[in-house]
């Protein structure tokens, strides 16, 4: 059976995260959703998402299919009523559609919208993710149900006795080093993944992650609920952030109630702060509706889409979104939203041009020898220059 994950509105809503990946792609917890679903039906995975985005993640069909909500994450009862689907039965949570098994002619006309042969209920709680905020807010409760899937009949590697470990959820893979270090797990599981490593000097508090070859700089003060994606590097203080990967935040500086995609890098000192001084309700900037929405969070901080960077000493004020490729420096506070492809501060910003973004990402790509910077890539974020035009004349 084919396992495809399939795009809703949540796609929109997640903006600037999903400009370049479907939702499922987007790390909350420890793995991908995409991960999720595919550890706990011991398969792979296909996409159905916007056209511009299918030469990067396929849709992949068979003669028997079901398509999964990507914005929904795995339980024990979503996973039991998936499992009993039969061919063109559809599971719905009210109007959202979570689930729907069909056949390869129903499976090559897919639309989220269509009606089904037969619709079943599903009337108990699970955890998806509809806007960015999400992502950290529901952190701790999918890197709990991650550790425990992935710790599961296994047996932790040995760490070096220098560091200090307090409770008993911690779980290290083979390669993974840290030195001189504490871990405490009285509220939360840390997960440290193969080739990995942790400096001297670091304090974490879980619940953590770290994903494959990442490192935490000396000196880290690390609160839960963190996920570090793999090929990321990170220092200073961090506080319920997550990072989907390929991304640097190696200085001091805080980082907190904040999700960074790929790709990017924080410069040193940089902070972002994560609540109003008045204590007010933080507002996001919403893509949508091109106007601050609420949010219901008091806790908020900072959003940034890939490839985007930041210099030294950059200062995000609350509730703070960065669209996909900018570069922000300068002094001053920049401004609540840094439109996608936008390059300056607090002083103004002008449009960052493909070619020179292009001319960057190559460079970034190249640290990376099993990654490249194909016309696949390039394709993907000039259509995402094309689509943020208007967002730039904010």
């Amino acid at each position: 059976m084919a396992l495809i994950l399939f795009d809703d509105n949540a796609h929109q809503t997640l903006l600037p995260l999903t400009y370049t990946r479907p939702v499922a792609d987007l790390r909350i917890g420890i793995m991908t959703i995409a991960e999720k679903w595919a550890k706990h039906l011991n398969t792979t995975t296909s996409f159905h998402t916007l056209d511009y985005l299918q030469a990067k993640f396929p849709a992949k069909i068979e003669a028997d299919n079901l398509f999964i909500n990507g914005a929904v994450c795995p339980d024990e009862g979503l996973l039991e009523a998936i499992g009993n689907l039969q061919t063109g039965e559809a599971l719905k949570y009210n109007d959202q559609l979570l689930a729907v098994r069909l056949d390869q002619a129903g499976a090559g006309g897919f639309d989220a919208e269509a009606s089904f042969d037969k619709n079943i209920a599903y009337t108990n709680l699970f955890v998806s993710i509809k806007y960015p905020e999400d992502i950290f807010r529901k952190n701790d409760i999918e890197l709990r149900k991650d550790y425990q899937l992935l710790t599961k009949g296994r047996t932790s590697a040995a760490i070096s006795a220098t560091n200090v470990i307090i409770g008993n959820d911690f779980f290290a893979e083979e390669g993974a080093v840290a030195e001189c270090s504490t871990f405490n797990t009285t509220n939360g599981p840390i997960y440290l993944s193969a080739n990995t490593e942790i400096w001297e000097g670091t304090h974490i508090r879980g619940a953590f992650a770290i994903c494959e070859h990442s490192q935490v700089k000396m000196g880290a003060k690390i609160y839960g609920a963190t996920t570090v994606g793999p090929y990321s590097r990170v220092g200073g203080e961090l506080n319920n952030a997550v990072i989907w990967g390929y991304s640097s935040k190696g200085h001091e500086g805080y980082l907190g109630n904040s999700v960074l995609g790929e790709w990017c890098n924080i410069g040193a000192d940089s902070n972002n702060s994560n609540l109003k001084n008045n204590y007010d309700e933080v507002k996001l900037w919403d893509y949508n509706t091109m106007r601050f929405r609420k949010t219901g969070l008091q806790f908020c901080g900072l959003i940034m889409g890939d490839h985007s960077k930041c210099a030294i000493n950059t200062m995000f004020n609350t509730g703070t979104v960065v669209g996909v490729s900018a570069n922000v420096f300068g002094a001053g506070f920049p401004r609540n939203f840094v439109a996608d492809f936008s390059w300056g501060g607090a002083q103004g910003f002008e449009v960052y041009s493909l070619k020179k973004m292009f001319t960057t990402a190559q460079k970034v790509f190249d640290r990376r020898d099993h990654r490249n910077f194909d016309e696949v890539e390039q394709d993907i974020l000039t259509k995402v220059f094309e689509l943020t035009e208007e967002f730039r004349r904010f």
